[in-house]
């Protein structure tokens, strides 16, 4: 798959999850969040639309009280979201900084998008940020959400908000950076055969066998909500990227169209002819 297309993105949606910005339960990656923040506001001068699907209320939360695990009742998960979301986006504020470039929060639940009036006035926020030279930095308001027989206001994990975000605004690319190089063919933590899938052009039930569970104690999405988002842009006729979240630098050779980390792009009938030729 000739990944030239990626060199035309004038919109992106990246997504960093809590185990990528976390070293341990009780250690933030400071480092990871200013080169993060480079990044970004980079390419905004480069006159690219960047919106931040962000990560970490509750492993920050956890870092500040100095926690070695996290608590199982959900109303103390939503303190340490509520604590840890305000350190959270003083710390992008103070790194955005570094860089000239100022940050809005926007804090979602299922029902914006569940509503068509709450999801235009959503729509119209994040535009107004971007048309104003804003960073629009995105997480679920994981201190008030419901999740109990007949409503849930839960996305669950980023995965599937930063998918959501992504049709919201109509980015042309969804950027997953991860734990994880991108999807492989059994799971590279304990595979050491395992081999990176560097395209997939339909998800079917092949590839989601591929899926494994969770990332890692911090986080609450997996190789199965990645390939739901996958499928969630594909279906949209767009495209989604999961990369490593090692060196959030990889961004910028995405956008180059280096071979690096999975494709999701479904396959138009043309280039399927083309292909069997």
């Amino acid at each position: 798959m000739n990944r030239d297309i990626l060199k035309d993105v004038n919109r992106v949606v990246i997504k960093i999850g809590t185990n990528s910005i976390m070293k341990s339960i009780s250690e933030i990656d400071y480092h990871k969040m200013d080169r993060l923040a480079f990044v970004c506001a980079t390419l905004r001068q480069q006159g690219c639309d960047v919106i931040l699907v962000a990560s970490g209320a509750v492993g920050v939360g956890a870092s500040m009280m100095n926690l070695d695990e996290y608590p199982e009742d959900i109303a103390e998960k939503q303190a340490l979201a509520s604590m840890g979301q305000g350190e959270l986006i003083n710390l992008y504020s103070r790194f955005f900084q570094h860089y000239d470039q100022h940050v809005g929060q926007i804090l979602m639940t299922r029902d914006i998008v569940n509503y068509p009036s709450s999801y235009a006035n959503c729509k119209t926020a994040i535009n107004s940020l971007l048309k104003n030279n804003i960073m629009p930095i995105i997480n679920e308001n994981d201190a008030v959400y419901v999740d109990e027989s007949g409503h849930c206001s839960k996305f669950g994990e980023n995965d599937t908000l930063s998918a959501v975000v992504s049709e919201v605004v109509d980015a042309d690319l969804l950027i997953i950076l991860s734990d994880i190089d991108g999807l492989f063919d059994a799971n590279p933590h304990t595979e050491a055969d395992a081999k990176l899938i560097p395209f997939v052009g339909e998800i079917d039930d092949e590839i989601l066998n591929m899926a494994g569970g969770a990332g890692s104690v911090f986080s609450t999405g997996g190789m199965e909500t990645k390939l739901g988002a996958a499928k969630r842009m594909m279906d949209n006729g767009k495209s989604m990227m999961i990369a490593s979240a090692k060196d959030p630098t990889i961004v910028f050779d995405i956008l180059e169209g280096a071979d690096v980390g999975t494709l999701f792009k479904k396959e138009s009938v043309e280039l399927m002819i083309q292909g069997d030729e």
